[in-house]
């Protein structure tokens, strides 16, 4: 089997060792769970229940009518105590349902009655997705539904999930691999079935050998399914990359992997979806990493949506030492929290509380022209002429150069020797061109 790479990207150190060695362990259901009404892309959903009202785990709590939307349920059964803002992990105060857990776990009744995919149309299916609430859990947050509802015209040949996990510290989707795999096959035939495609690949890379091993000796006997081994690589877990490196397709500038054949998934997604079918239940827990210097017991929790980030860190041990800098998800492309107030969602992968040791504190320097970031980024874009054109806000230059193409992957900043924060620089840029089109 070979080993699947691509131009450009980086080798962090990528501090996995701390948790992939370690059990998935199940952390035990807090006291109160919040559930922010945003856990997908563009528009939150508006709450279905108001505080004093009982609820089932799995129960409907929010829903929205807008086209780029998917409902959110409870995570516990319980009592509605609050309906109100609260922290989320991007940063600002979004409508929020809390309950308090009465630990029954009472299901809410199943969303479908069919638990074989094999027995559903593919209608059903996307049917069953869309109530089920499911969105990409790589951290994009796209919901699933509209990504299977296959454009006329455009056909899928492949379906590749992304076992890549190539942020560093986390290991969440190693561990779903190892303690879910059939599900996870079973999520991806489903997909397979969705999207009428004839083949499908779990791309891992190679410091998951285990979770690769186990994975081929599930598959062997499965024709249409095989699994492809990746060079462990920053961002290999990028759609794009994926598809660049296991199929030879360049998804071109604009377009989207369906424009050349392929659905992306994450591991976590086709879990979810295998459930969503098998048990009629959606999404109401989320493996998340818990690591970094200031963490006393690092670790892969499997925590329910809406557990308080401060819980998470209660359960790893407690803090270690004062972090100087906290992340939900990952270093590279986290986002920062000024608190751990904001909860888990479906979308969380990992929370990191980093010590000054492991970020380090840089002042700027001149460009040194040396072309390292050019080198470096796996999108073959200008960095350099790039931050100078966004901090500039020079529109012309910036969709000149392709600024919309940047995956915000952040290998520039990293590999610059006069540690230049070009990726802020560019996120300018970006907005410039997305403006100018």
């Amino acid at each position: 089997m070979g080993l699947y790479s691509f131009k450009g990207g980086i080798h962090p150190d990528y501090h996995k060792q701390e948790t992939a060695a370690k059990p998935l362990e199940v952390m035990t259901p807090p006291n109160e769970v919040v559930i922010p009404m945003l856990q997908h892309i563009r528009v939150a959903c508006q709450p279905l229940v108001a505080k004093g009202d009982m609820v089932k785990m799995g129960q409907k709590i929010g829903e929205s009518d807008a086209f780029l939307s998917a409902p959110v349920h409870a995570s516990v059964s319980g009592q509605v105590v609050a309906v109100e803002p609260r922290p989320h992990q991007n940063g600002t105060r979004v409508m929020s349902v809390v309950i308090q857990n009465d630990f029954q776990d009472t299901p809410a009744e199943r969303i479908t009655a069919k638990d074989n995919f094999e027995d559903m149309s593919v209608e059903e299916i996307r049917q069953c997705i869309r109530e089920a609430g499911l969105v990409g859990m790589g951290g994009a947050g796209f919901p699933v539904h509209i990504k299977l509802d296959i454009p006329k015209g455009k056909n899928c040949d492949t379906v590749i999930v992304n076992g890549a996990e190539c942020e560093p510290y986390l290991s969440s989707d190693h561990h779903s691999m190892l303690n879910y795999s059939d599900e996870l096959i079973d999520g991806l035939r489903a997909v397979m079935k969705a999207v009428g495609a004839e083949k499908g690949i779990i791309a891992v890379e190679d410091n998951k050998r285990d979770a690769e091993q186990l994975l081929c000796d599930k598959t062997k006997d499965i024709a249409e399914i095989e699994v492809a081994l990746l060079e462990t690589k920053y961002p290999q877990g990028s759609e794009k990359h994926i598809i660049k490196t296991v199929l030879g397709k360049e998804v071109p500038s604009g377009k989207l992997p369906i424009d050349v054949g392929v659905v992306v998934n994450n591991v976590d997604t086709c879990i979810s979806i295998c459930r969503a079918i098998r048990d009629g239940m959606p999404p109401v827990v989320r493996r998340i990493t818990v690591a970094g210097g200031g963490v006393k017991e690092p670790k892969v929790l499997e925590a329910r949506i809406g557990t308080p980030f401060e819980a998470l860190v209660e359960a790893a041990g407690g803090a270690a030492e004062e972090p100087l800098k906290i992340v939900a998800g990952g270093p590279m492309m986290g986002h920062c929290q000024y608190d751990l107030g904001a909860s888990v969602i479906k979308t969380s992968s990992g929370l990191l509380l980093l010590t000054e040791q492991e970020i380090g504190i840089f002042e700027e320097g001149p460009c040194l022209r040396c072309g390292k970031c050019v080198d470096a980024c796996p999108m073959n874009l200008m960095p350099m002429l790039l931050s100078v054109a966004g901090r500039r806000k020079n529109v012309e230059q910036s969709v000149k150069l392709h600024a919309t193409d940047c995956l915000e992957c952040g290998c520039c900043t990293y590999s610059c020797p006069s540690h230049r924060y070009l990726l802020e620089g560019i996120r300018m840029a970006k907005q410039h061109a997305v403006a100018r089109t």
